[in-house]
């Protein structure tokens, strides 16, 4: 059983308050359920929290728990939420996760005289945001950079001295052949395997923890936010065929982490029977290993074309 860092501090007859927010919840809103691990409106108050009288004496909190495939509420007192809090955020070890960051495209879209990760974003390089994310955490041992040798200096100079490892390996023809010649530098010793695009700059360092938290327990994870959009699937000439269910469809982001044994039995298939994949998780998928999907953030933007650019601006800006 595993509890989220997910909490919703509720002390009656006080109003409830929103996890991460100071907005307060009116009395006759609605409680809140369970989705993706997250609270979100929608359903009654919790019969757990039909407490006598209608009031609760104390400050309560109400906990996401992951129970085989079902999600439910728990209310535990504030000294257990503590606890809580610090049993999840060591479940993955430190320095057990070693990070492929994959800085070697061209940018062909972004029209610009370099690859699109190294222009820079508000003074400093796109790639750089994501590596020093991933320089701070405590679970990342070593980050296997791959670019052009004519870049890696820009890394050298913004590593951390003695946090992490940095390794680099050469970009290859396709997406695929690049993780994969970042596999080959990856510790014989480490636990996940995160693969993260460089052209994402604005990635969480929670969002970070929450699919690598994912990918320990399931053995494979993927950022992804749900699909806002109506998806109409279109013959070659341009008429629609059919309108996908937007409730079932998501968009995929990175990092996406794997158990580097997956990832390896993955390239084995891929490679022997020459498939090609435009993400890290289809390799897995090969192999029919469920692959968990964990609730990002939709400001984890790709950074492809000059306008994106201009909205990475105004993200950072906004933080």
């Amino acid at each position: 059983m595993a509890f989220s860092r997910y909490s919703t501090p509720v002390s009656t007859p006080a109003p409830a308050t929103l996890a991460g927010s100071s907005k307060l919840l009116p009395s006759s809103s609605p409680w809140h359920n369970v989705r993706n691990n997250r609270l979100v409106l929608g359903t009654s108050i919790p019969n757990c929290l039909r407490l006598r009288g209608g009031r609760a004496h104390g400050i309560f909190h109400v906990h996401v728990v992951e129970s085989k495939s079902r999600l439910r509420t728990k209310v535990v007192s504030d000294k257990d939420a503590d606890d809580i809090s610090s049993q999840t955020n060591e479940l993955v070890p430190k320095k057990s996760v070693s990070v492929i960051l994959l800085a070697g495209g061209k940018g062909k879209r972004m029209g610009a005289s370099m690859p699109k990760q190294y222009l820079p974003l508000l003074g400093q390089p796109i790639a750089l945001y994501s590596f020093r994310i991933f320089s701070l955490m405590s679970e990342v041992k070593e980050i296997v950079v791959v670019c052009d040798p004519s870049y890696r200096d820009i890394f050298e100079e913004a590593q951390n001295s003695g946090t992490v490892y940095l390794k680099f390996a050469s970009p290859g023809k396709e997406r695929q052949d690049s993780v994969f010649n970042g596999l080959q530098e990856v510790d014989q010793t480490t636990e996940l395997v995160c693969v993260h695009d460089s052209a994402r700059p604005l990635v969480l360092t929670d969002d970070v923890k929450k699919v690598l938290n994912d990918a320990w327990v399931h053995g494979a994870a993927v950022l992804g936010v749900p699909v806002k959009a109506t998806i109409k699937e279109a013959s070659n000439d341009n008429f629609v065929t059919r309108t996908l269910n937007r409730q079932t469809l998501w968009e995929m982001h990175t990092p996406q982490v794997i158990k580097p044994s997956l990832l390896r039995k993955g390239f084995e298939v891929v490679y022997r029977e020459g498939l090609e994949v435009t993400d890290d998780v289809s390799i897995v998928e090969h192999l029919k290993h469920p692959v968990y999907i964990t609730e990002g953030s939709y400001t984890n933007i790709k950074v492809t074309t000059p306008d994106d650019l201009l909205l990475a601006e105004r993200i950072l800006n906004q933080r």
